[in-house]
């Protein structure tokens, strides 16, 4: 059980291989649409998606309470589908939501951007110019969504087992390689390491959506950090009176784990 997040730039061919590489291996190719279509189910606005789905957030979005919301579904969605292993995962911040994960594949595809403009160009019949502006759109909206989410450099080398110049490769070698790399570095071991800990983060992520959207907790950056049946919550709250009910409402929801406190008390600190 392999999990398997691509990062790409547009027109670097990210959708058509992993698509290519979910036929040849047997894995699911969890998409774009797929992602958006859980988080509207899990309870986020539809109308809502334009503003922060792998973009950076205006102004005034990036304080709404609308965007921490989107990152809490955002994460059940990623985990929930990595839960069931064997999966391609694309954008959205995977690899960094799923960073913990033993089992974890994480690529990145880039290509020139001579090579990119001249595939938007044949794809779409666009002018240099067309081409180009969707180019630096793009760019720079991963950029912003990775940085607002996640405080992370999503071009960072390091944040990947490997990156793949699809500008160099084709399709077919592409997918060779990545099968390759699949099957040397994922072993029994790693398989059963990744499972149990996304088990443990689905359920951390599980609990922390239930307190903030069914028992509306207003506890800012909310998390649950579960080591077996201990259960650790974190975030910023403006009184112990609202940790308390957390702490009381997370062991009503689970009744067999120790919950435990960390959340730091700021009564100057209000979300907008």
């Amino acid at each position: 059980m392999a999990v398997i997040t691509i990062s790409r730039q547009v027109a670097a061919l990210g959708d058509e291989i992993a698509s290519d590489l979910a036929k040849k291996i047997g894995y699911t190719f969890i998409d774009r649409k797929q992602i958006e279509k859980r988080i509207v189910e899990l309870g986020f606005p539809k109308e809502k998606l334009e503003k922060y789905d792998e973009r950076k957030p205006g102004f005034f979005a990036s304080l709404a309470k609308d965007r921490d919301e989107y990152l809490n579904y955002l994460q059940y969605a990623v985990l929930e589908a990595a839960s069931s292993g064997n999966c391609i995962l694309i954008g959205r911040g995977a690899f960094i939501i799923l960073d913990e994960l033993p089992n974890l594949v994480a690529m990145r595809f880039v290509a020139n951007d001579n090579v990119r403009l001249e595939r938007l160009k044949n794809e779409f019949s666009w002018e240099d110019k067309q081409a180009q502006a969707r180019i630096d759109e793009s760019d720079n909206n991963r950029r912003g969504f990775h940085k607002s989410f996640f405080n992370a450099d999503h071009e960072n080398p390091s944040r990947y087992l490997f990156t793949l110049n699809t500008g160099l490769l084709g399709r077919e070698e592409s997918v060779k390689i990545i099968e390759g790399v699949v099957k040397s570095y994922i072993t029994p071991q790693k398989e059963a390491a990744g499972k149990e800990k996304v088990a443990m983060l689905l359920k951390g992520q599980r609990l922390v959506n239930q307190l903030l959207f069914d028992f509306k907790m207003n506890i800012n950056f909310l998390r649950a950090v579960v080591e077996k049946d201990v259960i650790t919550l974190q975030g910023v709250a403006d009184s112990h009176a609202l940790v308390d009910r957390a702490v009381q409402a997370a062991a009503k929801i689970l009744p067999t784990c120790e919950i435990r406190s960390a959340i730091t008390i700021s009564r100057d600190y209000k979300a907008f």
